[in-house]
């Protein structure tokens, strides 16, 4: 028997992956959401979502990617920057290829004047479109920075045709002021905070009754313990749980107290041993 049967899950609820199925929308998540919207849907230009480690960046971009999508009126990208070596070229074709653009080979010209034919024709089809760009604090050369704000400048007398929501850690803003130009150009910004206790117990809840769960197996104090020593982040929170439920199964106990959340902080150094 594996632990989902023993605590009556369909799957595993936390795991770290970014699934969107998982995504729980706790009030400041709804808040960042309604904010970046606005910037969207009024074609502002360029947001920034700015969270720590494990704050669930990737989560939010893949959730607004799905919302999006699901819209015809959008027109949606996602690109995920996975090193810091990227050229502005190779950042302007990538952007160009995801919007439909026809390879234009590495004409720099030439891209350029594909992207602004497909926005304009995006425009008359009334379509918003938009960038997410995950992993935003990647984004660290000069070269880049100007690129993005050369893009900016592709607009009406009073709407921008291509929006960036740029989702990173804090350094992606220090990385955006090597151009000033284009940091002053930031029209939205909101910050992803940890989570507080209440909205701990609730994303807990949340994703275990996605997961097919029909009770929460985490006394009281067990879940004041999750969210001291996870710090309110998603992440640790999912990494915390994992070992819980994992630890009750070994031990085959299907209420996870405080005594079994204590060898888990030991276990990960966060709580002294006894």
């Amino acid at each position: 028997m594996d632990y989902e049967s023993f605590f009556g899950f369909k799957e595993k609820p936390f795991s770290t992956s970014p699934d969107e199925r998982f995504y729980y929308d706790s009030p400041q998540h709804s808040k960042a959401l309604q904010k970046i919207f606005h910037g969207i849907e009024n074609r502002l230009g360029l947001s920034l979502v700015v969270a720590d480690i494990g704050m669930g960046k990737t989560t939010m971009a893949r959730r607004m990617l799905n919302m999006l999508a699901s819209d015809n009126s959008y027109e949606v990208s996602l690109l995920v920057i996975i090193h810091p070596d990227i050229s502005a070229g190779w950042f302007l074709k990538k952007i160009s290829l995801q919007l439909g653009v026809e390879n234009k080979g590495n004409d720099r010209e030439k891209i350029i004047s594909g992207l602004y034919e497909k926005l304009q024709e995006y425009h008359d089809q009334n379509k918003k479109v938009v960038a997410l760009i995950d992993e935003g604090n990647m984004l660290r050369g000069k070269d880049t920075m100007e690129e993005i704000r050369g893009l900016l400048n592709i607009e009406t007398q009073s709407q921008h045709l291509l929006n960036f929501v740029l989702f990173g850690l804090p350094e992606m803003e220090v990385n955006l002021k090597q151009d000033e130009a284009l940091y002053q150009r930031t029209a939205i910004r909101t910050t992803l905070k940890p989570l507080g206790l209440e909205s701990v117990k609730a994303y807990i809840s949340h994703r275990i009754k996605v997961a097919g769960g029909e009770s929460l197996p985490f006394t009281g104090d067990s879940l004041e313990l999750i969210h001291r020593y996870s710090g309110g982040k998603p992440r640790m929170i999912n990494i915390i749980c994992e070992n819980a439920i994992l630890e009750g199964f070994i031990e085959k106990k299907k209420e996870i107290d405080s005594k079994i959340m204590q060898i888990v902080l030991e276990d990960f150094a966060l709580l002294e041993s006894k």
